[in-house]
């Protein structure tokens, strides 16, 4: 599964989520060091999801243009 990942710039450094992932979160000293923390974190959550038996979010998030 792809989801999509939010990157936001904060005054010192960079925040990520993903929508379709409550709770699911990083924070990097770049974007792409928080890129890579929210893949990290996106296989962390689902495998802690599929752990306690719970239900895995299918993307449904999308860029609008």
């Amino acid at each position: 599964m792809r989801y999509m990942v939010v990157i936001e710039e904060g005054p010192t450094s960079f925040g990520a989520y993903v929508p379709d992932l409550p709770g699911c979160i990083a924070v990097g000293e770049s974007a792409q060091e928080a890129l890579q923390l929210i893949q990290e974190a996106i296989e962390f959550h689902v495998v802690g999801l599929k752990e306690e038996g719970q239900h895995i979010p299918m993307p449904h998030s999308k860029l609008l243009r």
